[in-house]
């Protein structure tokens, strides 16, 4: 399964994304927007879910819509989910020690595309076809 390692791994072979920890928690940009970042459950969040306590890694990563994060809730609920805090927001929280590498790969590159600015997003998918 999937660690912090992994998904700088992915997110930092991007182009122009950067890391930065904020309150303790890393999150990766591209172009100063954030797309995936760590998402420790604060107090809420847990009494939402109904847990006593955070089990596992949970990264936040941007979606392309509101749709996209309900298709990957309602496809594997096991590895995501949401919380009232997100509500209203194209965003769905990972259970990164639940999800495969190549799965996590899919999730990042798709977070980096929803946030990346559009002219570079078409360089990044145009770049070595001709």
């Amino acid at each position: 399964m999937a660690t912090w390692d992994d998904v700088r791994e992915l997110a930092l072979a991007l182009p122009e994304t950067s890391e930065h920890v904020s309150r303790g928690s890393a999150q990766w940009k591209v172009r100063a927007k954030g797309f995936v970042w760590e998402r420790p459950l604060r107090r809420a969040d847990l009494d939402a879910l109904g847990f006593d306590a955070q089990d596992g890694p949970v990264l936040g990563a941007w979606t392309e819509d509101e749709a996209v994060k309900f298709a990957l809730i309602s496809e594997d609920p096991s590895v995501f989910f949401t919380t009232p805090h997100f509500d209203g927001y194209a965003a769905v929280l990972v259970h990164l020690d639940r999800i495969p590498k190549e799965r996590l790969a899919e999730v990042v590159a798709e977070a980096w595309a929803a946030r990346a600015p559009a002219k570079l997003l078409r360089e990044y998918l145009h770049r070595d076809v001709g």
